[in-house]
This record gives C-alpha cells, structure tokens and sequence, in this order.
C-alpha cells in the first residue's frame, strides 16, 4: 500500500519569483486590512455612526491621495490595538511551538513520515480488544500497552496472542518503561528472568496483592531468603524431557562464541540426559547425576533403566562406559563441564528436598492456574544458574502450553506473561525462535529483551536471529545500539520519504530556479544509534513502523504503590 504520509506527488514547479510575488500579494492584502478596519472602527468611534462602506483597497488609496482623512486619535488606538492583537496571537504561537518542541525530541519530525491513522491499526487499543473478544480473555485490559504515538499521543498495544522482541542497550529503559508495566499489567500469572534485582524490588508489593512472589535467587541478586524449592527432575517424564534438560544444561554451561566440539559436546548432551532419566526413575535428588559422572564405570543408571523399560536407553549408556578409554574421558569430561553447577551447594540447595526444615515445592502446574509471579535470576559467569533458571522456564511455558491445550479454542484464557529480560545472558533458550511462531497461539505472551542484535546471533547464530526476529509480531527498538549493520537494515525497514529540493542557477544577471522531487532515508543510521530515552521505534506486523514516546511506570495511576515497594526493597538490603 502507497503511504501518503511519506510520499509526495511531483511538484507544481513554482519558481522563486511566483512564490515572491505571493508573499507581497499577502503582505498588500493583510496591510490592507489593517488600515481599511483601523479607518472604519476610527470613524465609528468618532462619529457614532459608521462610515459608508468601502472597498478593501479604496480606504488605503483615499488616505494616500488625501481624498480620505485619518479619524485622528480613535484610528490610532483602533490601529495600535491591532498590532498588539496581532503581536500577541503571534507571540503565543511562538511560544506554544518552543514549548512543544521542548516536550519533542529530535527525531519527532521523522514520525510524519512513518505509521499514522490506519497504518497502525492493529497496534489499537480497539484492535487489541476484538482480539481480547475473540479469544476470551479473561482481563480487564485490551492487551499491554507498549507506547504512546508521538503525533496522535494514542496508546499502542501488543494483544494477548501477539510476541515481542526488544532490543535496547544499557539503561534505555526497557525495565523501566516496559518490563514492569508489562507485569503489573498481566491478568494472570508472570515469568520473568533477570541477572539484576531491579525488575523484583518493583513489582513485588504490587503483584504481591494479586498473587505470590516466587523468588527464585540462587546467587543472591536479590538476597531472598530460600522458602521453596523446586525438583527439575519432575519435568523429566521420558527420554525426551531428559535430552531438553540436558540442553538447557549445554546451553548455559558453554560460551556462545565457544568452540564446539561436533562428537564429544553431542555425547556428553546424551550422556547427561541418560543419567538425568535415570535418577528421575530413581527418585533421587538431581545431584545424583554429577556422583555418577565422577564414577564413570557405575552400573547402577544402567540398572535402573533397565528395571523401568528403557532398554535402548540402558544400552547407549552402556556402549559409552565402555567405549575406549581416551574417547570415555572426552565424552565424560565434557559432560562434567556442562553440569558443573551441580558442585554448587547454595545453588542446588533450591533444586534438591531440604535437609532440615520445611519448604514449599513449587508446581508448575499449578502455577499457571494462579495469579503469581515467578522472577528467576542469576548472574553471568562461572558457577551461574543458567541451566536452572531455563529449564524452570521451559517448564512453566511447556505447563501453560498443556494447560492451553485443555481449555476451550486451545489456548489459555488467562495469559502467561514470560518477561525474558538478559535472555542472552541468564536464559540460553535455543528453541526460543521456534516457539515464537507458536505459542502466541496459546496465548503464552512473550516478551524477549536483547542489549544488541549481536548478542541474540551469538546465542542462537545468525539465522537463528534472524529467524526469531521473523517470527516475532512486534520489533521494538530503544535505542543504545552502535552496530552499524543492524542499524543499515533497521533504516531499510523503516523506509525512505519524499521532499522537494529546489535549484536556484544565476545566467548573466538572470535568475532560474526549479523543483525537483528526492528521496532519502526517514531514518538514517545515525539518527538510530543516536536515538534518545523517551522514544521508541517500533516495527509490528500488518502496519508501517512507528515512534512512539516511552511510558515509564512514574506515569501510571500505581506509581506510588512501585515506589512503595523499590522503598522496602531498599530497607531490607541495610
């Protein structure tokens, strides 16, 4: 469709002299007025009657050839009026202009020339209710709001069956201006995954009076005090749960830019989700997989999937122990590496049964039914939670999937919200790009926060990237980012305008001018990795790009009770 806003028809050619020629016509014309009214009202006042009626030009042309006279004082004032009437109204204008591009940034004039009116219907909050209507959502909100339009100052959504990709550099305000109204927007029960405690310190009074805060702090980014603890080998019901769980295992354990070794990372992803299958069968804590790494000619994993019917299973392992010794202690060796966060007491601590004391059990299952609020976090580097902290994700997602499943139209009527905040960092999830293509269908809303497009490509590799950028129905950009490639395509993406340029040539004492149509970019490279906090770029499915200004949770109508709880957070970290 041929946007009008950002393309112009070819231009008339008015030259330099015609335009001239008007602005004197307009210059005469408003002189005019100002004398014919300041004579007329002039003799009124004198006279208490008014004056014979006369044309425009004729008072003007009277007074210049002395047919007329002045009406004296009166016809000052009425003309020293006018001009302070007129100064005035000119002064305001310019006022009202200067404080209106105080309030605007920079970049706002490029916003005539992006998504406008109907261009960005479906980012409407109208657009998002027939979406919430269709689906039965159970939710007092048509979506989650996700910006204001910079021009119309509208309100633009995400629906309940739309996903979202962010990427934003550091302090951009992705947190600020959207991962905690996001939160406390959602109907229904929240996941989200951070390496800091901001995100926690602000939501956690709020989403505390909908539901319970589940904390999930291994490392002490937060410094919660354990009160539950979950089992991750109640996700492992066959040998396919057991090879994703050792994928989440690989995927937090080894750097993305890392190299891979095609044979020994592949048997040692095998080799850990043969004992992890094995120790579900078992019962025993998941800390039982790291023993029987460190006694590699134990038999007793093969024994238990033999005595449970895992037979092909049972042989694989078998055919690893007693592979040649140099290839074992690759294979082994690798798998050690990968489960290394087993050695970590405080971290299995809130993955194993307690040992003295009572603690809750987290479900999944049910917590996809409630009104709570998951926030799993953990810091990057050696001896982080990664590999728990996606794989307690992947099975919150996988319950709300089956949940979803159950339900009329198949799908939730109560959303999940998964806030992947540092996805890249602390949430390693190489089917992430698959399942955006999917689950916004169960009504499994996420929301993926990158600092870079580089980022994303060493976590899932170049297609990978691009194939989660793809599948996701909003992109949203904020900013912070100095990689001049993503930056070009972005500029692709967002298009080019039209305008009219105009060439002025001077021959022998004479002047010539024409008007030529040209196009250049809405936004250059520059302009993007120069965009300032308060502004967004926006690119969703169905629509053209649009700026939109930022909403941080200091304007919402619960700022207070954000304050409140950031306050507490603060007391109890003295």
């Amino acid at each position: 469709m041929m946007a009008r806003n950002n393309r112009l028809k070819q231009p008339s050619g008015i030259d330099d002299q015609t335009a001239m020629r008007l602005a004197l016509l307009v210059l005469v014309l408003g002189g005019s007025w100002v004398v014919w009214l300041s004579w007329m009202l002039g003799c009124l006042l004198r006279d208490g009657a008014p004056p014979a009626m006369r044309g425009l030009f004729s008072v003007p042309l009277g007074l210049a050839s002395g047919k007329l006279a002045w009406p004296g004082i009166y016809g000052w004032v009425v003309l020293g009026g006018q001009v302070v009437l007129y100064l005035g109204a000119a002064a305001m204008v310019v006022w009202r202009r200067s404080r209106r591009r105080r309030r605007h940034s920079r970049v706002d004039a490029a916003a005539r020339h992006l998504g406008v009116g109907s261009d960005i219907e479906p980012l409407s909050e109208a657009h998002a209710a027939e979406v919430a209507g269709r689906l039965g959502v159970e939710s007092d909100r048509p979506g989650l709001a996700v910006g204001r339009h910079v021009l119309s100052g509208e309100k633009m959504y995400m629906s309940w069956e739309d996903m979202l990709v962010c990427i934003a550099g550091p302090r951009t305000g992705k947190t600020t201006c959207l991962a905690i109204p996001s939160i406390l927007d959602a109907p229904g029960p929240v996941l989200t995954t951070s390496n800091k405690r901001d995100i926690i310190d602000g939501i956690r009074g709020p989403r505390s009076r909908k539901g319970v805060v589940w904390p999930f702090d291994p490392q002490k980014v937060s410094n919660d005090r354990q009160t539950w603890w979950w089992n991750p080998l109640t996700y492992v019901r066959d040998e396919t749960k057991a090879l994703q769980l050792a994928g989440y295992f690989a995927s937090s354990s080894i750097d993305a830019d890392a190299k891979k070794d095609a044979f020994f990372d592949s048997m040692a992803e095998s080799l850990i989700s043969y004992l992890l299958l094995a120790a579900s069968l078992k019962g025993d804590p998941i800390t039982e997989v790291w023993t029987w790494l460190m006694h590699s000619n134990s038999q007793q994993p093969v024994d238990v999937l033999q005595d449970h019917g895992y037979d092909r299973v049972a042989d694989s392992l078998q055919a690893i122990i007693e592979s040649p010794d140099k290839q074992k202690q690759g294979v082994y060796g690798s798998a050690q590496n990968m489960a290394r966060v087993l050695t970590s007491p405080q971290v299995t601590k809130w993955v194993t049964p307690p040992s003295r004391g009572h603690l809750d059990e987290f479900d999944v299952r049910h917590f996809v039914g409630s009104d709570d609020t998951l926030c799993s976090m953990s810091r990057e580097g050696v001896g982080n939670a990664g590999a728990f902290v996606l794989a307690l994700t992947a099975a919150v997602s996988e319950a709300a999937e089956e949940k979803g499943a159950a339900e009329p139209g198949g799908h939730l009527h109560k959303p999940l919200l998964d806030v992947l905040d540092e996805a890249a960092n602390v949430c390693r999830w190489r089917e992430l790009p698959d399942l955006y293509s999917h689950y916004g269908s169960r009504c499994i809303v996420m929301q993926t926060y990158l600092q870079s497009w580089s980022q994303g490509c060493t976590t899932w590799g170049d297609a990978g990237m691009s194939k989660l950028w793809s599948a996701t129905n909003l992109g949203l950009y904020l900013g912070g980012v100095r990689e001049a490639d993503f930056l070009r395509k972005l500029s692709e993406l967002v298009g080019e305008f039209d305008y009219r340029s105009r060439q002025v040539a001077f021959n022998n004492g004479q002047t010539s001018s024409t008007v030529s149509l040209s196009r250049d970019s809405i936004m250059s490279v520059d302009e993007l990795a120069a965009l300032p906090r308060g502004r967004e770029l926006l690119l969703a499915s169905g629509a053209r790009p649009a700026l939109l200004r930022t909403m941080p949770w200091m304007e919402r109508p619960d700022a207070d009770e954000v304050r409140t709880s950031l306050a507490m957070a603060q007391e109890g970290s003295r």
